[in-house]
């Protein structure tokens, strides 16, 4: 199995190629969006570079969560997340650290939990899953 150092490392490496930022800036607490300008279209790319990296497989909507959460009445209401919703969250997100954002779970808000720590997590978890 490979230690998290390693994990870092191949993820800093994809998100460098992905993102073209500066390997520097690839800390654990970065947002993909805010701190190293992340778009939604460069989330394929990302997926595709971890599975590549990895040799694993990231089902659609298992990394980042499906549109789904967001436009379902009973997970998000006024352009905030609702209990349920948040709930959901910490179900489908396990390895993403929601504390600060659940104190205003704005919708808008939720790719600023998308970190590179978040990504090691779900990418140590599945490649154990797969050992």
């Amino acid at each position: 199995m490979a230690d998290r150092e390693e994990v870092l490392s191949k993820v800093r490496e994809s998100l460098v190629e992905a993102l073209s930022v500066d390997d520097d800036e690839v800390t654990m607490e970065a947002s993909l969006t805010r701190d190293l300008g992340a778009e939604s279209i460069d989330f394929l790319d990302i997926v595709f570079r971890l599975e590549k990296a990895f040799g694993i497989k990231i089902p659609r909507g298992d990394l980042i969560p499906a549109e789904d959460l967001m436009n379902n009445p009973e997970f998000a209401q006024d352009g905030k997340f609702t209990e349920v919703g948040l709930s959901e969250l910490r179900k489908r997100l396990p390895y993403a650290n929601l504390t600060e954002f659940e104190q205003n779970p704005v919708v808008a808000n939720l790719a600023d939990v998308f970190t590179v720590g978040m990504i090691v997590g779900y990418v140590e978890s599945r490649v154990s899953a797969n050992q």
